[in-house]
């Protein structure tokens, strides 16, 4: 039986060498796997290319799913595109061999799984952060299950589905929008799938630690309503998150950026093109423990 074959997307800025050095060092040593890989350079022509990759220089910043839209699509473009994307982060790291064969796996066995998502840990193989778990009930960061939202950066997702929906959400630039794709793949009548049991590794940093991570955090929450919610729903939603964002702001010291967010996502708020879900989805995702309000 021939090995799954998988398309990988590696978004790169060139900022931070020896991570994306050793991110595709334990890129190329997966087995049981037929690779084919997408280097884009965000922004920039990428310097650390493995032998027979694609290459994208894109001439300006398009943030990070721009970016992974491009390399899905020179992928595509470029012949007989592979049923599973794979999405790396230039600074995650497999700690083993067999960890895309696993997750492939794990596809295999769930055909109805738009995405499969590993749990995604320190290099010290253990810690996860509670924003890394991709449900409710996030601190046992151990048991698997149905999610409907995704870890962006190391994600595995069928190419079918994920072309459907249009990609990533561009216009987010950064931020949500794992939660803006995993709710248009739902919408398609697929689930996605957290298989805790396969680990993959991250530094542990703070989103805190980037300047506008207040206020494209806050705009985009508004975006993702009203992108993706249908109408009667919007006002509940942001009422929801309007509460935890400012909660959380003045905990952080943060109330002026998210202010200016939040307003710049209201008066902004047609950017995205709309693409409310069905009520039957809002049901789906609602029985599967996390309504689209949450």
């Amino acid at each position: 039986m021939p090995d799954p074959r998988i398309d990988v997307v590696l978004l790169t800025m060139n900022d931070r060498p020896a991570e994306e050095a050793a991110a595709q060092a334990t890129l190329l040593a997966q087995t049981g796997v037929d690779l084919r890989i997408c280097v884009v350079g965000n922004g920039c022509e990428p310097q650390i290319v493995p032998a027979g990759a694609l290459t994208v220089a894109l001439p300006e910043n398009l943030g990070i799913p721009g970016g992974r839209n491009a390399g899905a699509e020179a992928l595509h473009t470029a012949g007989d595109p592979a049923d599973l994307l794979f999405f790396l982060d230039n600074d995650a790291a497999f700690p083993r061999p067999d960890i895309l064969a696993r997750l492939a796996a794990e596809a295999a066995r769930r055909p109805t799984a738009a995405y499969v998502q590993p749990r995604l840990t320190g290099p010290d193989d253990a810690t996860t952060p509670r924003r890394w778990v991709p449900r409710l009930r996030a601190s046992d960061p151990q048991r698997p299950g149905t999610i409907t939202t995704m870890t962006e950066g190391v994600v595995l997702v069928r190419r079918k589905p994920f072309d459907a929906a249009g990609g990533w959400a561009a216009e987010l630039f950064l931020y949500h929008e794992g939660i803006a794709l995993a709710q248009q793949l739902w919408d398609q009548g697929y689930t996605g799938w957290y298989a805790a049991e396969v680990r993959m590794h991250h530094p542990v940093t703070s989103p805190d630690r980037h300047a506008l991570f207040h206020r494209y955090s806050a705009r985009n929450r508004v975006w993702v309503a009203y992108r993706n919610l249908p109408a009667p729903l919007i006002p509940a939603y942001l009422t929801v998150w309007t509460v935890i964002t400012l909660a959380r702001a003045m905990r952080r010291g943060s109330v002026r950026e998210t202010l200016c967010g939040m307003r710049e996502g209201w008066a902004r708020r047609h950017v995205p093109a709309r693409r409310p879900l069905s009520w039957h989805t809002v049901w789906r995702m609602t029985a599967a423990g996390r309504p689209p309000l949450i």
